[in-house]
């Protein structure tokens, strides 16, 4: 190899490793991502969470027009905040969890805490409204939050939805995986879920039905000064990662409630579907 060739080489390997790391800072950048020091212990012994935070942007992963608004069976609304609900309707505390199907801290505390909340739920102790956030898209580009959080809406329409949402966790890809996007992967997981792939699912599915009504439910969480995903709010308080000086887990989560529900009785009234 010639000298001027030799020097042309290293140049362009020069160029090549700037050039990547450009993309890496800019990546980076764009991720915004949130290391929290979170010691939340569990059954899987988890020492930190990674939360993402909220960037500008409506999160909509460059979507033209938010379509109409079609609020899946049993959705509610208070204060223009989206959501759906799960559990009795009367238990006397209210958790309220903004999540991104995408976010992998949110697939964390879903795995760390499923039990937990399924069994406070259960006993009419706690309710649950989930709000979908379609953040990782608005962050990192793509649309698996979005097609992820219209597939849940339609399961939702089944009467399927926390069964689908826990699938959904349980199956999630790597974050750069953008494999939520592809609506056949949603059908896929669907068939883990007994009697949830039909037609009308799939059919909801393809057709984004409820496309615009999660695009408000992200707008509602851009707008609610909310840090980053997950927010969890415990009869509207904040209890993600700590709650005053102590960690979540479990355990407190079950402490909190019992505490916030002292003197009061069990829900026992259902929501019409989830």
């Amino acid at each position: 190899m010639s000298e001027k060739n030799r020097g042309d080489g290293n140049r362009s390997a020069r160029e090549r490793l700037q050039q990547q790391r450009e993309r890496d800072k800019a990546r980076e950048k764009q991720r915004r991502v949130l290391i929290v020091s979170a010691a939340v212990v569990g059954v899987l012994g988890l020492a930190a969470v990674v939360g993402v935070i909220a960037a500008g942007g409506d999160g909509n992963s460059g979507s033209d027009k938010a379509g109409p608004v079609v609020a899946p069976t049993g959705a509610t609304e208070e204060d223009g905040k989206p959501a759906i609900p799960t559990g009795k309707a009367d238990a006397p505390s209210t958790l309220a969890v903004w999540e991104d199907f995408r976010c992998p801290a949110c697939a964390q505390f879903e795995n760390v805490m499923r039990d937990t909340i399924h069994e406070l739920q259960a006993s009419g102790a706690l309710r649950v409204d989930y709000h979908l956030a379609t953040l990782i898209d608005g962050n990192m580009g793509g649309s698996g939050s979005l097609r992820a959080a219209n597939a849940a809406a339609c399961a939702q329409d089944a009467g399927k939805f926390t069964a689908y949402h826990d699938t959904l966790y349980v199956n999630q890809p790597p974050e750069t995986d953008d494999a939520y996007a592809k609506n056949d992967k949603l059908i896929e997981l669907a068939a883990k879920v007994p009697g949830l792939d039909t037609p009308a699912f799939r059919s909801c599915v393809n057709d984004g039905t409820h496309d615009g009504w999660v695009k408000k439910s992200n707008e509602a969480f851009q707008n609610g000064g909310f840090r980053g995903t997950p927010t969890v709010l415990l009869n509207g308080e904040s209890i993600f990662p700590t709650k005053g000086n102590e960690q979540i887990s479990p355990e407190n989560l079950k402490k909190w409630v019992a505490e916030a529900n002292k003197g009061k009785k069990p829900g026992t009234a259902s929501p019409s579907a989830g």
